[in-house]
């Protein structure tokens, strides 16, 4: 196809604008505007992007349709930059079918999914695709964006298989420069009111380019991907992994882990719920004492961090809490070691955190007119070791209780068992 049918295909119709606080008008055609008001696109507005962080941050309460909307966004810039200077076999369809993947990659989130990647929960991906595939009036909608509905669920899942064209959307919307990224990290950090996650999306997308299927930059941006990288360590470390996101985070852990354990819920009660639906939880199942819990936390009663230490892949606590239901068992022991001090102490309110292991890697490739070399190896600041090193200051093993708990106390008696 020519680049001007290619960019008809990305510009031609599209005067409805949805007003967004961050990247002001998003240009939808009249299709993509009825896709986005599909049931299942629209419940996204009932999912808070970053869960419980607005008890942290009173901001923070944008939801994951507003991301969706800039990750469409944000996907529709980056291939108009593409287009314009890549000699590469687009097609129409293929570019719709990209977009409107951009705009459902989240459709089959539900509260609280990342949280729960330790037990073998259905990747949201590929509950976005079941919708798509099962969900006719969404599909007819998708087909009416002129993209293809099987392209779309083979770019959001990468379980599906994909051919050459289809592999190059998918490595856009999933990579270190993907526009995900580059709308979660500036959106996140203006709602929550920090400077940390912002970017210069115009110059990033500017100098990008795409060597072998994936997306490349340009020597010249090389420091806008290191800031990158950088902005998103300094949101975990101050916005995602907060001690106090990281209690509410847990407490909602635990009780649905409790809730497992006993068999008083299954996974397929959680697929597909929204935040409003996930909260009746504990009305549902009003005898059940740890949904406590959750109540709790929409309270804003969140529990203390009483005990921390670095964590340590060796370390015999870590591996005695090498997964969620191994992690149970010492808390029980826990449990029932500081009960005989705080009568008053249930069961359920005492809680080990560990941060699940984030990457800072980049596979990115950098390009010049001498040729080209992984980011990794381009840049003085962010090698491999480099990297790692900013996840590994990052995680710590944490205990949780309610405040009255003396923190010395549970040090004594992990020191005693782990000899810290």
């Amino acid at each position: 196809m020519s680049r001007k049918e290619l960019l008809d295909a990305l510009d031609d119709g599209f005067d409805h604008s949805i007003r967004d606080p961050l990247w002001n008008d998003i240009k939808l055609d009249g299709a993509f505007k009825s896709l986005y008001l599909e049931a299942s696109v629209q419940k996204l507005d009932r999912i808070r992007q970053n869960g419980p962080a607005c008890h942290i941050y009173p901001g923070a309460v944008h939801t994951r349709l507003a991301h969706s909307l800039g990750v469409y966004h944000t996907g529709r810039l980056i291939m108009k930059s593409l287009v314009r200077k890549d000699d590469v076999h687009f097609t129409a369809c293929g570019i719709r079918s990209f977009l409107a993947a951009c705009l459902l990659h989240d459709i089959g989130h539900f509260p609280y999914a990342h949280s729960l990647k330790e037990l073998s929960i259905r990747e949201h991906e590929e509950l976005a695709g079941e919708l798509i595939s099962t969900d006719k009036s969404l599909r007819e909608a998708v087909r009416g964006t002129g993209a293809d509905a099987g392209m779309v669920m083979a770019i959001i899942d990468k379980n599906r298989p994909a051919d050459g064209e289809c592999m190059i959307y998918r490595n856009i919307l999933s990579g270190a420069l993907d526009p995900d990224k580059l709308d979660y990290l500036n959106r996140d950090a203006f709602f929550a009111g920090v400077p940390y996650g912002l970017q210069d999306n115009g110059y990033l997308i500017s100098s990008m380019v795409l060597h072998e299927g994936r997306i490349a930059i340009h020597r010249d941006a090389l420091s806008s991907l290191e800031n990158l990288l950088f902005s998103k360590y300094l949101m975990y470390r101050n916005v995602y992994w907060h001690k106090g996101v990281r209690s509410a985070t847990c407490m909602i852990k635990k009780a649905i882990l409790e809730a497992l354990r006993e068999k008083e819920i299954s996974l397929d009660e959680l697929y597909f719920t929204d935040d409003y639906e996930f909260d009746l939880l504990p009305r549902r199942h009003s005898g059940f004492e740890p949904f406590r819990l959750i109540g709790r936390v929409a309270d804003n009663q969140l529990f203390v961090k009483v005990f921390e230490k670095a964590w340590d892949g060796e370390g015999r606590m870590e591996k005695d809490c090498g997964d969620l239901f191994s992690r149970l068992e010492v808390e029980d022991w826990l449990y029932r070691s500081l009960k005989v001090r705080y009568k008053e102490l249930a069961p359920y309110e005492v809680v080990i955190d560990i941060q699940e292991p984030v990457s800072f890697e980049s596979d990115t490739m950098v390009i010049d007119d001498k040729g080209c070399e992984p980011f990794t190896k381009a840049s003085r600041i962010f090698g491999s070791d480099v990297a790692r090193q900013f996840t590994l200051s990052l995680r710590t093993v944490s205990v949780f209780t309610p405040s009255y708990v003396d923190g010395r106390t549970v040090k004594e008696i992990l020191d005693a068992r782990y000899s810290f």
